[in-house]
């Protein structure tokens, strides 16, 4: 009976030192701070391409897109997996939803580029995800 609790305790230890590449995973897409921080990029390339006043931070935005692939990494998903997430269009056409959602609960419409400038511009006022992507021209 020592010997069984014995093996059965080590091969508990050994399951929990499993990299975290051979545990299971959710998708990429189900992963918030992935998704949640990708969005934010999207937003605001968005903003910036349809906004005359309102410039990109790019050396941020690289920055930020490549912290999000290095967590993504750190937890676990190959270089394969986060290619296929940012290259799928079923991601893509979900992340232009949420986008969209986004700007609807702010009173925005997909069409109304003065309304996306107005929220773009509070974005950066407020410091967030956003706003820290983008600059006042």
């Amino acid at each position: 009976m020592r010997k069984f609790k014995a093996a059965a305790a080590a091969m508990l230890i050994g399951l929990g030192a499993l990299p975290a590449a051979a545990q299971t995973k959710p998708p990429l897409g189900e992963v918030r701070e992935i998704h949640d921080g990708l969005l934010a990029v999207a937003l605001a390339d968005e903003i910036r391409k349809r906004c005359d006043n309102i410039g990109a931070r790019m050396i941020t935005a690289m920055t930020t897109l490549n912290a999000l692939k290095n967590r993504a990494r750190a937890l676990g998903y190959s270089d394969e997996e986060i290619e296929d997430y940012v290259t799928s269009k079923a991601e893509k056409k979900q992340m232009r939803a949420d986008g969209e959602a986004y700007m609807a609960a702010r009173g925005v419409s997909p069409k109304d580029t003065a309304g996306l400038c107005r929220v773009g511009l509070d974005e950066i006022a407020r410091g967030s995800a956003i706003g820290r992507l983008l600059r006042e021209k």
